[in-house]
């Protein structure tokens, strides 16, 4: 007998679906399972972004990073169409650890349906899944370092047993202005940052390089400079353990901010973002630290002239999350009776979000994004047709941010610099018997 086709559409729903967490990181184990054997490994992009640093690749092109806070599945098997059609190689799939919590997607869940969709694709060979903005929250820090640092570390290890062999560590919010020399201001940044450095060595599978981002300036604030980034990594590779491999890229500010500036009727205001800080402290990022480059973050929303330039200065990667959430919401195939119900939820139970000037077209697009977790089932519950036009209004979009970005051909230069390396959790047990349509069969 032939082996039945995978039904890998209900796999993953059933994957996000599931209320039990045994029989949740059940069905990942089993998607991970069979997607090595397909050839999909999830993979670290730091020794592709070391080899840019050291100038084997020219820094012509910007790694687009996207943050998938729901319809993950739908909207991953899109980026694999787009990339399949550039050839592009380079392009990482992220959450954040605030991400994970209100869009209720564990981070082994998140990978798991990453590579549910790689499968339904045919895709093969490495698929980066990243950590983004692993965050030291200052207030927290100040009451209780050790507890705080504990905390980062737990989930830290949680992503690495996940597949998360990319991430992005953000203790710029630790960064004091207050202080009197700009080494005293990010001291506390790159203390944290090569504490939580040589942890990750530490606990990194065998045989993978995890990537590491560094962060100097926090999204929102005052715009990175030249001065800022020698302070931190000159003190950052003294506080490295000797022989450790550092970070990778480093985040700036340049004038973003996460989400955008949400203006009284609920528009985005315009931005004016510093090309010529990225374009500055890329190349000083490279030339002088052998990394990749400049971190972009908050760019999603910003106007589509803008992305053309991130390619033309030399930012190594550009982080992308709040419009395609905003493409859902606003799509004519959302439901409108799903949407209202969403947002009376939200008047009815996040009103201590609302600030005292803010509209209420504010507060909804400012707060819609923690809904997501809580409607998760009635959003993928939703037409099987629906979901896909959706998807398929979104892919436009991600086609325009590959080309723009000029991600395309990458594939090579992918494959030449990425180990394919199958991990083992150190603290797996097997799995229970959870039926795939197909696995086994013959």
């Amino acid at each position: 007998m032939g082996r039945k086709p995978i039904d890998m559409d209900r796999v993953s729903l059933n994957l996000a679906l599931s209320e039990n967490t045994e029989e949740k990181k059940a069905i990942a184990k089993k998607i991970v399972d069979l997607a090595y054997k397909k050839g999909i490994y999830a993979a670290s992009i730091n020794e592709f972004y070391m080899a840019r640093g050291r100038g084997e690749i020219p820094p012509t092109f910007t790694v687009p990073a996207i943050n998938l806070r729901t319809l993950t599945y739908d909207l991953a098997k899109a980026i694999f169409r787009v990339s399949k059609r550039n050839n592009t190689g380079a392009f990482i799939f992220e959450i954040a650890k605030s991400e994970m919590a209100y869009t209720s997607q564990p981070a082994f869940e998140y990978t798991a349906t990453i590579l549910a969709a790689a499968i339904k694709e045919g895709w093969s060979g490495p698929v980066f899944v990243q950590g983004d903005h692993f965050q030291v929250n200052p207030k927290n820090y100040k009451e209780d370092p050790v507890k705080e640092i504990d905390s980062i570390k737990a989930i830290i290890v949680q992503a690495l047993e996940s597949g998360f062999y990319n991430i992005d560590i953000d203790s710029s919010t630790l960064v004091d202005l207050s202080k009197p020399s700009v080494k005293k201001q990010q001291q506390l940044n790159y203390e944290v940052c090569a504490l939580l450095t040589n942890f990750i060595r530490q606990n990194q599978p065998r045989g993978i390089q995890v990537s590491v981002g560094g962060e100097i300036g926090e999204v929102g604030h005052q715009n990175s400079t030249i001065e800022d980034l020698r302070a931190f990594m000159e003190g950052y590779n003294k506080a490295l353990r000797k022989g450790r491999v550092g970070i990778s890229k480093i985040s700036i500010q340049t004038g973003t901010s996460h989400g955008g500036v949400v203006l009284p009727d609920g528009t985005i205001a315009k931005v004016k973002l510093d090309f010529d800080t990225l374009k500055t402290l890329s190349k000083m990022a490279r030339e002088e630290y052998g990394m990749a480059g400049a971190v972009q973050h908050g760019a999603s929303t910003l106007p589509a002239e803008a992305f053309g330039n991130f390619p033309e200065v030399g930012t190594a990667e550009v982080h992308l999350a709040t419009e395609f959430q905003n493409m859902v919401y606003e799509s004519s195939n959302f439901p409108k009776e799903l949407k209202e119900r969403i947002y009376d939820w939200l008047r009815k139970t996040q009103t201590a979000e609302k600030k005292p000037d803010q509209t209420d077209e504010q507060f909804v697009y400012s707060t819609r994004k923690k809904a997501l977790g809580q409607f998760k089932k009635d959003i993928l519950g939703l037409p099987v047709s629906t979901r896909d036009a959706i998807a398929k209004e979104i892919e436009v979009r991600f086609e325009f941010l590959f080309e723009k970005l000029k991600s395309g051909n990458t594939r090579k230069d992918v494959d030449k610099y990425t180990v394919l390396k199958r991990v083992i959790s150190r603290k797996s047990k097997p799995a229970k018997d959870v039926e795939i349509d197909g696995e086994g069969a013959d």
